[in-house]
């Protein structure tokens, strides 16, 4: 009887493009996989909570008497995962039976499919990051060129108290251009990660930080002359009230007129500082200066005539008295001067510095075709299906290939924005 392959053409197809993936990611290697791997089921719907740590207020005494004292309350907010778009790649089936029958096996076939579903996933993951930071390093629209500009991120980090260790630094490929002239032996990168990974990084131990490039980072535009406002109301500023999606909305006014105010900017309200996550004690930068409290726009929104509207943000501004959670020295209120960060009409593409547990990524079980249908996983739990079949109306067979990712901001604090200084 003659050999009939037909069976494992998927699993073929399967077996190239899943390494090729593997090795040519690099963004979405350095942040949380393992929280999400397995977290998503038939049964889970399209989100997946993860709790959020607790903290306390301890008290000072004397005599070790804390009759007079109140017990701290155990408040439990929670990070939600939620499943994005497909990301799917189409071609006709002779395309992929004849790159399996080329003299290479089909790599090159395999190279192009896999970087079409790696830069759209990392793509799509870096707006979503952008837009779930908090700290603000340097000055927006402000390119890096130096190293001291890079390590600014690294002191931030730990005077904001990030638990140290995996903290990443990704930035623009032109960074590696401007650091050329200073470049040093700071590292590698361990030889057991994928190539792309391993030739992103430029310093594997800086500050701190693993410093990487890549070009899938994403951009936003500031647009407005009228860059400062003020606030119309007093936000919400109870970690109650924040606990579970890590935001805070802003009732503004007096900027332009119908500005488009976009996901991924930055805003700053001008006297209230922010604190370290640990000591709750003010940040103070090198020049001895306290730094003010900054958050990112999550949300794009249209402000009307009179320059008012509702921002929504991360990373809030959190003030309770004697707060376990505090994140700024005093209160926001109504009638404080409200600034929008990033430069007028300008694209701005900002650097990216996070700890890994800052965000999480999986991806999700995709139901099976009626087809011929193989699933493959990576090491920390990515899972992508390759599908052979027919489409009937357009009388053509065709393979797919599809990843349906699910991202999560576990904690905007640990992650920001990072740029140069004029």
């Amino acid at each position: 009887m003659a050999n009939d392959f037909d069976s494992n053409f998927t699993r073929k197809l399967m077996k190239g493009v899943l390494g090729s993936f593997e090795s040519q990611r690099a963004v979405t290697k350095t942040v949380n996989t393992a929280l999400l791997s397995g977290a998503f089921g038939s049964d889970t719907g399209t989100q997946v909570d993860f709790p959020r740590p607790t903290d306390f207020v301890s008290n000072r005494t004397s005599d070790g008497d804390i009759s007079g004292t109140t017990a701290s309350s155990i408040i439990t907010g929670k990070a939600t995962a939620t499943v994005q778009d497909y990301i799917t790649v189409e071609m006709d089936f002779q395309e992929a039976d004849q790159a399996l029958k080329m003299p290479d096996g089909g790599q090159r076939f395999f190279d192009d499919a896999a970087r079409r579903v790696v830069t759209d996933f990392e793509i799509d993951f870096s707006a979503f990051a952008m837009k779930n930071t908090s700290m603000l390093a340097g000055t927006p629209g402000t390119a890096v060129s130096t190293w001291a500009e890079v390590a600014n991120a690294g002191a931030l980090m730990r005077s904001c108290g990030v638990p140290a260790g995996d903290w990443n630094y990704m930035g623009n490929p032109f960074l590696q251009t401007a650091l050329a002239d200073v470049q040093r032996s700071l590292g590698a990168a361990d030889p057991l990660v994928s190539e792309a990974f391993r030739n992103a990084t430029l310093a594997d131990n800086f500050g701190g930080m693993r410093v990487m490039t890549a070009d899938t980072l994403a951009t936003a535009t500031g647009a407005g002359a009228d860059r400062a406002g003020t606030l119309t109301g007093t936000p919400t500023a109870t970690y109650v009230a924040a606990k579970d999606t890590m935001t805070q909305t802003l009732a503004v006014t007096a900027f332009q007129a119908n500005t488009v105010v976009k996901a991924g900017e930055i805003i700053q309200v001008t006297g209230r500082n922010r604190l370290n996550l640990s000591t709750r004690n003010p940040v103070i930068n090198a020049a001895g200066a306290q730094v003010v409290w900054t958050a990112v726009v999550t949300a794009e929104v249209t402000l009307d005539a009179a320059g008012a509207g509702n921002i929504v943000v991360t990373g809030p501004g959190v003030f309770e008295s004697a707060g376990a959670y505090n994140t700024v020295d005093t209160a926001i209120t109504s009638g404080d001067v409200v600034t929008l960060l990033y430069p007028d009409g300008a694209v701005t593409q900002p650097n990216l510095f996070y700890h890994r547990d800052a965000f999480g990524v999986g991806s999700v079980p995709i139901e099976k075709l009626y087809s011929t249908d193989t699933i493959g996983t990576t090491m920390d739990g990515m899972q992508l299906r390759c599908s052979k079949g027919a489409s009937i109306r357009e009388n053509k067979q065709i393979v797919r290939f599809d990843l349906r990712p699910a991202y999560a901001a576990l904690n905007p604090f640990f992650a920001g924005q990072g740029f140069g200084t004029p």
